[in-house]
């Protein structure tokens, strides 16, 4: 039996900050295809609480406005429950984003996490951990989403992303690359477009399988 002609397929880079993140989607070549903003969690939900709740639990900042007691239960209660949203926005997100681009999608950039203690407690009593633990709870969110929709995940290094994009397309820089996106989709194109771009063309040098038809 003959063998199906390969599809072509599109590459979504991540920039979060916060609980939102913009998506940059590219086709092979870094063609435009995409570009938004979305919110991972419920209005009504605290955006770190991890770090904010979870601090206040364990004593930390509570002299800082807004700051109020609760125990230790009660904020990785809440962190499970933000949790919960955060993994329900990112399975919609990506719905409505693969429902809107032309191409289908294979794979996502997301940057690399860093190491933490494994349990919730443990990321909240951790000084150092409580600052990155609910960037990380986000970005996991949107690993998972991912994976559910059978794309791969490419963990990036924001230090270096841009370099890895240029290499991907063979170039010295993708400077120009990313200032001609930004003219050809107008505002907003700011830093943080230009990060999740770029790290949607590095993951093009990892492809994931193609798709195939026929």
């Amino acid at each position: 039996m003959a063998r199906g002609r390969t599809q072509r397929t599109a590459t979504v880079g991540v920039a979060e900050h916060g609980n939102s993140a913009v998506l940059v989607t590219v086709a092979p070549g870094g063609e435009l295809l995409d570009r938004r903003r979305i919110d991972l969690t419920d209005g009504g939900l605290p955006t770190h609480p991890h770090h904010h709740e979870g601090s206040w639990a364990v004593g930390r900042y509570l002299n800082t406005p807004g700051a109020r007691a609760l125990s230790l239960a009660d904020a990785v209660a809440l962190v499970e429950l933000v949790r919960a949203s955060a993994a329900r926005g990112a399975r919609e997100s990506l719905e409505a984003l693969a429902a809107a681009v032309a191409l289908p999608i294979a794979s996502i950039a997301i940057r690399v996490c860093p190491e933490l203690p494994p349990t919730t407690e443990e990321r909240i009593a951790d000084n150092r951990a409580q600052t990155f633990a609910d960037s990380v709870m986000y970005r996991e969110a949107l690993a998972a989403a991912a994976k559910a929709r059978g794309w791969s995940v490419h963990w990036y290094d924001r230090e270096r992303v841009f370099r890895d994009a240029a290499t991907a397309l063979g170039r010295d820089d993708v400077n120009d690359l990313l200032h001609a996106m930004g003219r050809s989709i107008g505002p907003p194109w700011q830093a943080i477009h230009k990060l999740a771009a770029a790290a949607a063309i590095a993951a093009t040098a990892h492809p994931a399988p193609r798709a195939t038809t026929g």
